[in-house]
């Protein structure tokens, strides 16, 4: 494990000083203002989770608005280039939120939602040749450790991110991370994250052919591996058919946090899951359609983002509002995607999709209770954003998922549950 990672980095470090491929990064540098961004995204965020056949004061309801805060400075010319960022946001509750939850809003003390607060920080960047480090706070999207962007605000990871692309198609990065701050957290390191290392490569073979592969070791948590296959078909008329390999192997430290394992003592070593998912996805103009199946093995579920490991690392195919993860479980899911634009509608599309899991061992306490539980979604999602005019790039969401399970899953994962999240976003350009 270690080992791959300094493999990774001397990689890394290699690629930075032989003669690129292609041109520089760092080379064609503008400057430390004159290559400046900075953006506001005023969000609107409304989650409701209606929970079927339990007692109605544990539904959940959370209202809230924010701004997120982005900022990025250019780099300096010369031979290695520095800069800075920011990211943070303010945030206030719409209405009481007595009944808040689902990672919307965070709660003092005494279990009430917080009136309003504030989150963020700064990081510090440099970059030689097509080589880039960046430590401090940030939002990552790594299939092994990926920030949680779809409640009111993101997740963040504070930490060094190395990424390199000296190689015409390959980017590789390698990391370590040391805090981590979920959606509804105040304290930058509310989850005690202890050394999150993360390496990997990806690399475009052409325009039809990619792979990937990435690494995490989370001390004293897990140790995880992905890897993904995706192959594009182009057919006539611009149609075309996707076919889509992606999978986890995990292995849980001693001390790491499971509730899915048939061990009866969840403290004990050699818990360990693979989950893998194929999906094959036909375009026609604006219509799209995907088949997906998906199946775990070993003797715990995936249980991701119980050990500070990113509240969205599962980058599969049958994840909603159910991530279809269960111990053993085996899932199957129809997709149809509309793209009115086809239709002289630019900007609204239309998600709907159904996925169902069988073979779930259903575990309390180590104990398996269910050896054929079953769960099921129906989801379905409109998105319409402003294509031109002063309103340009304002989007509304509308998403509604219809979750249902055996009860004996019910009882260890999650209620029988509607869902409904609507989010307005009004980004807001700066400089």
């Amino acid at each position: 494990m270690l080992k791959a990672t300094k493999l990774t980095l001397a990689v890394l470090i290699n690629a930075a000083i032989i003669a690129p491929a292609f041109a520089s990064e760092q080379s064609e540098a503008k400057g430390f203002l004159e290559d400046s961004t900075g953006s506001i995204l005023f969000r609107t965020g409304y989650i409701s989770r209606d929970y079927k056949n339990v007692a109605p004061d544990t539904d959940k309801s959370s209202f809230a608005q924010t701004a997120i805060v982005t900022l990025d400075s250019g780099f300096t010319k010369g031979i290695v280039g520095f800069g800075v960022g920011a990211v943070g946001d303010g945030s206030f509750k719409i209405g009481d939120n007595n009944h808040s939850g689902n990672n919307m809003i965070p709660r003092d003390n005494e279990g009430n939602p917080y009136d309003h607060w504030a989150r963020g920080g700064a990081n510090v960047k440099a970059r030689f040749s097509n080589t880039t480090v960046r430590y401090g706070t940030q939002v990552l999207d790594l299939p092994v450790l990926a920030s949680n962007t779809a409640r009111l605000v993101p997740e963040y990871f504070t930490g060094t991110l190395v990424t390199s692309h000296e190689i015409q198609n390959l980017e590789l990065v390698a990391g370590k991370f040391t805090k981590n701050q979920y959606s509804d957290q105040i304290a930058t390191d509310q989850n005690k994250l202890d050394d999150a290392v993360v390496w990997g490569a990806k690399y475009k073979f052409d325009d039809q052919l990619s792979t990937s592969y990435y690494g995490l070791d989370s001390k004293n948590a897990l140790e995880r591996h992905y890897v993904n296959a995706n192959y594009k078909y182009p057919l006539a008329n611009q149609n075309s058919l996707t076919f889509d390999f992606s999978g986890y192997h995990t292995e849980w430290d001693k001390d790491a946090s499971t509730y899915s394992s048939t061990k009866g003592d969840t403290n004990v070593e050699d818990r360990s899951n693979n989950i893998w998912a194929l999906s094959g996805t036909y375009n026609q103009g604006p219509h799209t359609v995907m088949l997906a199946y998906q199946q775990n093995t070993g003797n715990t579920g995936y249980d991701y983002g119980a050990n500070a490991d990113g509240g969205q690392s599962i980058y599969l195919p049958n994840s909603y509002l159910s991530d279809f993860i269960g111990n053993h479980e085996k899932s199957a899911q129809v997709q149809y995607n509309l793209d009115f634009g086809g239709y002289g509608v630019p900007g609204l599309n239309w998600t709907t999709a159904y996925v169902y899991g069988w073979d779930i061992k259903a575990v309390s306490n180590g104990v398996v209770t269910d050896n054929n539980a079953k769960e099921s979604e129906f989801f379905n999602q409109v998105k319409y954003t402003v294509q031109s005019g002063f309103a340009k790039d304002v989007s509304f969401r509308a998403r509604y998922s219809h979750l249902r399970a055996d009860q004996t899953y019910n009882n260890v994962y999650m209620p029988d549950t509607n869902e409904w999240r609507l989010f307005l976003d009004i980004p807001v350009k700066l400089f």
